[in-house]
């Protein structure tokens, strides 16, 4: 009872009934097309296996943008129709985007990682997009703080002191965003857009060792800083990550695991690399000369860099 009255005030009567069927097609094409290449990794005599023309194997990636085009089309040319038939498009636009997002390591790497290490990338993508479109149909959006108390009045006011108030509150929430982001906290970001507080601590607290912020603002005491904080902290989310993606993706080992989130703390919780120097093209720069560094610049650099090459932690072979 408690969740009809919830589908309908919270849902139906806020119009929001096509961004629930895409969640609801979204998770359900991802389900089902890992369920699929699971029975087909298994070689199901059962299962109808991998779609090919030839010798080409078409990757699920491929029905999922014509469902995307062909529903996305239907939407812009159906507009004005009845809620069910923007649902459905709506449900059949989620689909599509599963199938898409489920191979997005392949578009990103370019090459067909399903199956590796590189491929749990899939599953990241996966996990935020169904954040974002479950926030968006709470009725979370980035500006949603504004409909406290009077301050929804600040927005349908015409008035000019209003409408700034509005575009500064933007602006702000948008810069706290880019800042945590710099940081390398890309989640406490995302979530930050819908609930303001979040950014406020992730621009507070340190930045991640191997994030741009930490290579233009850290020097090396709060380099080491920033590395311990990051493998006391990190390792038992990294675990708690790869557990679920091994739980998605393949069969989970808790073996795999810890080794996997040494692995992962080793590729990742690493200083930040020296700003890269100037581009070759800049000499053509009318006017424009390499600022020579002097010797004493030099030996002080040299001996900043030893430190934070003992700050690298270990190999998993080494351990």
């Amino acid at each position: 009872m408690h969740v009809h009255r919830w589908w309908e005030d919270v849902v139906v009567a806020h119009g929001r009934l096509p961004l629930a069927c895409l969640l609801f097609g979204f998770i359900i094409g991802f389900l089902l097309i890992r369920i699929s290449v699971r029975l087909i990794r298994k070689q199901v005599r059962w299962w109808p296996g991998n779609v090919r023309a030839g010798d080409v194997h078409i990757h699920h990636m491929v029905f999922g943008v014509i469902l995307v085009l062909g529903s996305g089309m239907g939407l812009v040319a159906l507009y004005q129709s009845s809620v069910g038939v923007i649902s459905a498009l709506a449900a059949v636009f989620g689909v599509g985007a599963a199938l898409v997002l489920d191979e997005f390591a392949l578009i990103y790497y370019l090459r067909d990682v399903y199956w590796e290490e590189q491929g749990r990338t899939s599953v990241d993508a996966v996990f935020v997009a169904i954040a974002v479109t479950g926030l968006l149909l709470l009725g979370f959006h980035p500006l949603w703080l504004l409909d406290i108390g009077n301050v929804r009045d600040f927005r349908q006011d015409p008035n000019v002191p209003e409408r700034l108030f509005t575009i500064t509150f933007a602006l702000v929430n948008l810069l706290l965003a880019a800042m945590v982001i710099a940081k390398g906290k890309i989640w406490t970001g995302l979530f930050g857009m819908f609930f303001p507080p979040l950014l406020v601590i992730g621009a507070l607290r340190l930045s991640r060792p191997g994030a741009p912020w930490a290579r233009w603002r850290y020097g090396e005491g709060l380099m080491r800083r920033a590395m311990r904080r990051e493998r006391r902290y990190r390792r038992p989310v990294i675990r708690a990550k790869i557990f679920v993606q091994d739980l998605l993706a393949g069969k989970p080992d808790a073996e795999h695991v810890l080794r996997a989130a040494e692995e992962e703390l080793s590729r990742t919780v690493v200083p930040a690399p020296p700003a890269p120097p100037p581009s070759a093209h800049l000499h053509l720069i009318s006017g424009w000369k390499p600022v020579e560094r002097s010797a004493a610049a030099k030996d002080a650099a040299s001996k900043d860099e030893e430190p934070r090459s003992m700050d690298r932690p270990e190999s998993v072979d080494s351990q």
